[in-house]
């Protein structure tokens, strides 16, 4: 089981106060997820959940079977996937799902590996350069990147971005499959996306008080 538990989190750029306090308490398994204008935070706010940037003050609590992790190793139990995410072009699909796993100290499964991109249509190009791929290919790879170390937590910025139909139809059997044992959180504003989810929590954006 995961849990994860933030109080008070806030996160300022500057002057700029990007989201200020939020507070929530989500217990795993299940599907959440955080809502908002766009400008509101929800990517910020995922990338200081997942430790790519810090909070500015709160704290950021996440457990998995009782054992509370550090920062410096909650990413090992993390995955993520967003349209941002950096993929080597230079690189195979297997080569840059390689080096996502290398770099957190496992080895690659390729049973799994080729079980997910079967998944997403790419199982026959996975040695191709990732140059070749078109938009949608690449996104589909940036959402494997996510499961392909089998962590407790999967974060999905805006998952379905760049996705046709059939496309946002293979993340969504993916992520409810998933969600039976695992947290996964969707940062989006996909109504369809939403309503596949057990909780929510919005993001409004700031405003100072006193601001009309």
């Amino acid at each position: 089981m995961t849990k994860l538990l933030l109080k008070k989190l806030t996160k300022t750029f500057e002057r700029r106060v990007i989201f200020k306090d939020i507070n929530l308490e989500w217990n795993g398994p299940g599907l959440f997820g955080i809502a908002g204008p766009n400008g509101s935070g929800k990517s910020t706010l995922v990338k200081v959940v997942t430790g790519l940037i810090s909070a500015t003050a709160g704290e950021i609590t996440i457990e998995t079977d009782g054992k509370k992790l550090s920062p410096s190793t909650a990413i090992d139990y993390i995955g993520f996937a967003s349209p941002y995410l950096t993929l080597y072009d230079e690189f195979t699909a297997k080569e840059n799902l390689e080096f996502a796993v290398n770099i957190r100290g496992q080895q690659l499964d390729e049973a799994k590996m080729d079980q997910l991109l079967e998944h997403f249509s790419l199982l026959k190009r996975k040695n191709d350069f990732v140059k070749a791929y078109s938009s949608g290919m690449k996104q589909r790879l940036k959402i494997i990147f996510a499961f392909i170390h089998n962590p407790d937590m999967i974060i999905l910025d805006e998952p379905t971005a760049n996705l046709d139909a059939e496309g946002k139809q293979k993340v969504y059997d993916l992520v409810k499959q998933t969600a039976k044992e695992k947290m996964v959180i969707f940062a989006t504003n996909e109504e369809e996306e939403l309503a596949m989810c057990d909780e929510i929590i919005k993001i409004l954006s700031y405003q100072p008080a006193g601001r009309n």
